[in-house]
């Protein structure tokens, strides 16, 4: 257990929701440590509310609201995947509550940024692949080879398509952002290896502490127990 007891708040990543970060609870609890895991709008159990004009900054207040009334101060603020663009604007307009960011696996946006600037490469399939469907949503991505066939279930079954707009509108930050920031890379890359990039840019980088873990893309669902003892090391 780690010195004292800490409140990580979770910005999940694109086309998942809370649901996905249930082994992480009663790893965090056993910890001493409290995890509080919301769902986007549109996404997840929130599915019914989605509609065509939902974007990242809807997501972004989505977190801000969790933030406010569930008074929280001093939190770790998480973002995996897709929700390093989330993460990045909610500790942007909550600087005096967030303690430190931890990106897992994520994209980090610099002011202006959209998340198909920093994934240029996947924009005209993203775009394709809308509009082929409703016009407006993307499909989820492949779950990575080595989740156990048992979570690979549990997750098609629960994962729903993504408004195209989240990964288009471009951040828009007030300042650069100075609090303690650390990056966990998963080193089971696939041949795009997204997130090379940040890694790369994030270890050689003095404002920034970088950790690798040995796990696919989404260690909360593949590696829990290695992801919470990272956790616990980092935020202790």
């Amino acid at each position: 257990m780690s010195s004292s007891p800490k409140t990580f708040l979770v910005c999940h990543g694109a086309w998942s929701a809370g649901w996905a970060w249930k082994k992480m609870h009663p790893l965090m609890s056993k910890a001493g440590h409290r995890l509080v895991t919301p769902t986007y709008t549109g996404l997840g159990e929130r599915t019914h509310l989605a509609h065509p004009a939902i974007n990242l900054e809807t997501h972004i207040e989505d977190m801000l609201q969790v933030i406010k009334y569930e008074d929280l101060r001093d939190f770790v603020l998480i973002g995996h995947s897709y929700g390093g663009m989330v993460a990045t604007g909610v500790a942007d307009r909550a600087r005096d509550k967030v303690k430190q960011l931890i990106y897992i696996d994520a994209f980090v946006p610099s002011d202006g940024q959209s998340l198909l600037d920093l994934n240029e490469v996947a924009k005209p399939r993203m775009r394709e692949l809308a509009k082929s469907g409703d016009g407006w949503r993307v499909p989820p991505n492949p779950t990575p080879p080595d989740t156990s066939p048992e979570d690979v279930a549990w997750l098609s079954d629960r994962r729903v398509h993504m408004p195209l707009q989240c990964f288009e509108q471009k951040l828009k930050l007030s300042a650069p952002l100075s609090l303690p920031r650390s990056y966990i890379y998963a080193t089971r890359i696939t041949p795009a290896d997204t997130f090379g990039p940040f890694a790369k840019m994030t270890k050689n980088d003095h404002a920034w502490r970088y950790y690798e873990i040995d796990a696919s893309h989404s260690p909360n669902v593949t590696a829990p127990e290695t992801l919470m003892a990272l956790l616990d090391k980092i935020a202790g």
